[in-house]
């Protein structure tokens, strides 16, 4: 009654409202006073609780409020089912990687274990490199093992959840992103371990005199912009909205620490060249010789799953790679993987261009801790390295964006100390609204006198990536955007797709020792492209489809790679040509296309990169159907799992019968390291507004009810019953 006539309230009390003031029928107006006060009292209570209830309800929102009943104990996982909580299914993992040249093939063995009473099904979402083409799947149970087979999406679908409701155990491996994908396991029996093995491939990463390999741990919580829509396709923490339509698919549920999730390491490294130093930026390792390669694994035999894991190794510098070529014969068609490294022209280099330099932050929640601690660092860094005739602005962004300044600024002392400043001050709270920041960065005529450059600082914790992609590509203009990947756990997708939509590039930063030697690297890239205008010149003898067809321009320390498929064997003596425009003028380079010894996986590679291909050309506007079919086509030749095919594995003997019911569970993930659970659910960084507007509107309810209270209590418990004067 009290809400319903408070609540209906408008220009004039009606009766209802009015009447409610009278007193009961034999009660005293002092009676009904105490009667009033006690019943306030109580609602003063209710609310207070409500509040709390609003602060603390975001923190939990992470694992969909059902994967603690609490702090964890020592690190277990608890999920909430039916019947209340219970221990949940623990998940180890092994990584084997053996990386030969310029390809690394890597095994992922996730072994799933039930401590529960109850049939279950387990999902994971685990986080592979950006360019993993995954190809492999195995299903283990006891001795017997079951290869996964290559599906459409749908028809993959289709055949797991048939061995699903027939008790059959049944693994299913998709795609969400380029880099996240999921791993359904159906029907592990109480007790029972099943054992999951997943291979990729990818290309090492080659920059500066140094291979390198990141192998991703866990996931950052991603950012969900847009509004929520109704119907929601995952179980994940957010539900889907108008602008990430998947966004249930791709927030899986997220404890703060997690015992059970370690990870150990076997890897085999033969660069076929010798080497002057391997190691790892961020765990201790064991390094062996093992004759013809090098054997590297974890000093303290496992690690916690919440710290990217980055090998690197250096050649010595005689032997130091110029050019390096690697060929897979497939369906009598040669696969090459092209690595050209241009000389090092710094004795040549033109003088530098003038620049305007705009520097973007994030200060969302994800970034609190050690992100934003490694950020602060790596801006003053960069602020220091502008010169007497560069302009610079600096932009922060969370829920909204702000700049230092309205405009790029001359970098004058007093102008960089009073940004050194504002930068000491940047705190991380709030959402990731990613473009409004862009909007602000690029924004403004191209200036005729100096070279436009943006530096993009953020653990890429963002849902709608593709959406970021596009909005870059349509308002760069002649500008160049470089990403700086902060964290523990950064989204190297972001990371290295809007650099290329930018036409720059990108390092990630993961720990603080290292922010100096990282942002002293991309400021010598910074300082000039060492090669543009880059043309690739195939033999009149072959038809080649290369990757990219459109090479970016390259920066100091970096090759051209292509990744190739030629219709016909090249003839004896047909050479690649490349050229381009280096700081000393006009510079080409030919390589000879004899095919050499056989590298397994080039095939895979040039596939995964036509995949990648196809799904930018239909972000782009392509036909979606065309290019469904293409990727498709591409997907189901080469065995690769893509957001249109899924890696399926199915046991052809029940183990479930029908009357034991399957409870279905998502593994959570461990928080990253350095990351805070209060700092990233505690604010609206789930990308709706639920959590703030619950907030709003508890304390907007206890602000009223006080205003209620204090009118009451001003009249003094003169409650007597007013003219009516309706």
């Amino acid at each position: 009654m009290v809400e319903r006539g408070f609540g209906t309230r408008k220009n004039s009390p009606p009766k209802r409202f009015r009447s409610w003031h009278h007193p009961a029928p034999g009660m005293t107006a002092a009676q009904m006073a105490e009667v009033l006060r006690r019943h306030f009292a109580n609602c003063a209570r209710l609310l207070l609780v409500l509040v709390a209830f609003g602060l603390a309800q975001p923190e939990a929102a992470h694992a969909q409020a059902d994967s603690e009943a609490g702090p964890l104990p020592g690190g277990t996982l608890l999920l909430r089912m039916q019947h209340g909580y219970r221990v949940a299914t623990r998940l180890d993992t092994e990584v084997a990687i053996r990386a030969n040249g310029l390809v690394a093939r890597t095994r992922l063995k996730q072994v799933f274990v039930n401590d529960g009473p109850d049939w279950v099904e387990g999902e994971y979402a685990f986080p592979l490199p950006e360019g993993a083409a995954v190809d492999r799947l195995k299903m283990q149970i006891g001795e017997r093992v079951i290869e996964g087979e290559i599906r459409e999406r749908e028809a993959a679908r289709k055949e797991y959840e048939s061995a699903k409701r027939d008790g059959r155990r049944a693994s299913l491996v998709r795609q969400r992103r380029a880099n996240l994908f999921t791993s359904s396991v159906a029907n592990i029996a109480p007790g029972e371990t099943i054992v999951i093995e997943i291979e990729y491939l990818e290309t090492i990463r080659y920059d500066e005199g140094s291979f390198s390999l990141r192998v991703p741990t866990t996931l950052t919580p991603r950012y969900i912009a847009g509004d929520p829509v109704p119907d929601r396709q995952g179980s994940g923490w957010s539900p889907d909205t108008t602008r990430v339509p998947d966004a249930s698919l791709v927030t899986p549920p997220v404890v703060e620490r997690a015992a059970d999730h370690r990870l150990k390491l076997d890897a085999r490294i033969d660069a076929g060249m010798p080497l002057e130093l391997i190691a790892s930026r961020y765990h201790p390792i064991r390094v062996e010789d093992d004759g013809d390669a090098y054997r590297v694994r974890l000093a303290e035999g496992d690690m916690p799953m919440d710290h990217d894991l980055e090998l690197l190794w250096r050649p010595v510098k005689a032997a130091a790679p110029r050019a390096l070529i690697f060929s897979e014969m497939l369906a009598a068609e040669p696969h090459l993987l092209v690595m050209l490294v241009p000389p090092d022209a710094a004795d040549a280099r033109a003088e530098a261009p003038a620049r305007e330099l705009v520097f973007v932050v994030d200060t969302s929640g994800s970034m609190h801790g050690v992100s934003i601690e490694q950020a602060r660092r790596a801006l003053k860094l960069a602020l220091n390295g502008l010169r007497s005739g560069d302009l610079f602005n600096v932009i922060q962004f969370n829920s909204i964006a702000s700049a230092l300044y309205p405009a790029s600024v001359p970098a004058s002392p007093d102008r960089i100390a009073a940004a050194q400043r504002y930068v000491d001050e940047l705190a991380a709270d709030g959402g990731t609204e990613m473009r409004p920041a862009l909007e602000l960065a690029l924004t403004g005529r191209p200036s005729e006198t100096h070279l436009k450059q943006v530096v993009f600082i953020t653990d890429g914790s963002v849902g709608n990536e593709a959406e970021l992609f596009g909005f870059i590509e349509a308002r760069l203009a002649d500008a160049r955007l470089f990403t700086v990947g902060i964290g523990s756990a950064p989204n190297g997708w972001f990371m290295s797709k809007a650099a290329e939509a930018g036409r720059g590039t990108h390092v990630t930063i993961s720990a603080l020792h290292e922010v100096e030697e990282k942002i002293g690297r991309l400021f010598r890239k910074l300082e000039k492209p060492e090669l543009t205008d880059i043309r690739v010149e195939w033999p009149d003898s072959v038809e080649a489809d290369a990757y990219p067809a459109v090479v970016p321009d390259l920066y100091a320390g970096e090759p051209v790679t292509l990744r190739v498929r030629l219709r016909r064997a090249p003839r004896p003596g047909d050479q690649l040509r490349i050229s381009g425009t280096g700081p000393g003028g006009y510079w080409g380079a030919e390589l000879p296309l004899a095919i050499a010894s056989d590298a397994p996986g080039v095939a895979a590679l040039w596939a995964r990169a036509r995949i990648g291909m196809l799904t930018d050309a239909e972000r782009r506007g392509a036909d979606p159907e065309a290019t469904r079919a293409a990727i498709v086509d591409t997907a189901l030749a080469y065995r690769l799992v893509s957001l249109h095919t899924s890696l399926v594995a199915v046991d052809r003997t029940p183990a479930r019968s029908a009357k034991a019911r399957l409870h279905r569970e998502q593994v959570p993930n461990p928080l990253p390291h350095g990351q805070s659970m209060r700092s990233i659910f505690g604010f609206p960084a789930t990308g709706t507004p639920a959590p703030r507007m619950r907030m709003a509107g508890s304390l907007a309810i206890l602000l009223a009810t006080l205003l209620l209270l204090r009118q009451v209590w001003n009249g003094g418990g003169r409650l007597h019953a007013a003219p009516d004067r309706a």
